[in-house]
C-alpha cells in the first residue's frame, strides 16, 4: 500500500475493507516469543496479540494520511486511490486474539503502538526508496 501510495497506483481494499486484524509490530511478537521460550510453562500455549484490531479499510486510509503529510500528492490526497475489490471467497471477516493468558501469567504486554509503528514503517520507505 505505501509503495503504491507513493507511486500515485491503485489501492486495492477487499470489499468494504471490514475485515479486522489484529495489528502486532514485530519486535513486540519477537519479545513474546522469547518471554515464552524463557519463562512459559512447558506443554502450554500462549495467544500473542496486538491489542490493535482494526478494519483493513481503516489502516489503507491512515497510512494515505501519513504519505500525505510527509509527501503531499499534487493530484490530490492519496484515499481518492483506494479501489474496493471482490472479497476472497471463505476470506475471515475477524481475526481476534485474546492475550489474558500471555498477560497474566508472563507480564507480558506489547511495547509498541500501532499508530507509532505504522509511522515508522512509513518513513522507513520514504527514507529508503532505493529498496
Amino acid at each position: 500500500m505505501i509503495l503504491n501510495g507513493l507511486e500515485g497506483k491503485s489501492l486495492p481494499v477487499y470489499g468494504r475493507g471490514q475485515i479486522v486484524r489484529d495489528w502486532l509490530h514485530v519486535e513486540d511478537h519477537a519479545r513474546a516469543l522469547r518471554l515464552i521460550l524463557e519463562q512459559g510453562r512447558p506443554g502450554k500455549s500462549y495467544c500473542i496479540g496486538g491489542g490493535s484490531e482494526l478494519p483493513n479499510i481503516e489502516v489503507v486510509k491512515r497510512i494515505c494520511n501519513l504519505l500525505d503529510q510527509s509527501v503531499p500528492d499534487p493530484a490530490g490526497p492519496r484515499c481518492r486511490l483506494i479501489r474496493h475489490v471482490a472479497d476472497r471467497p471463505g476470506h475471515d471477516l475477524r481475526y481476534a486474539i485474546d492475550t489474558t493468558k500471555i498477560r497474566a501469567e508472563l507480564g507480558w504486554a506489547p511495547q509498541e503502538t500501532f499508530a507509532t509503528e505504522l509511522e515508522a514503517t512509513v518513513q522507513w520507505y520514504l527514507k529508503n526508496e532505493s529498496w
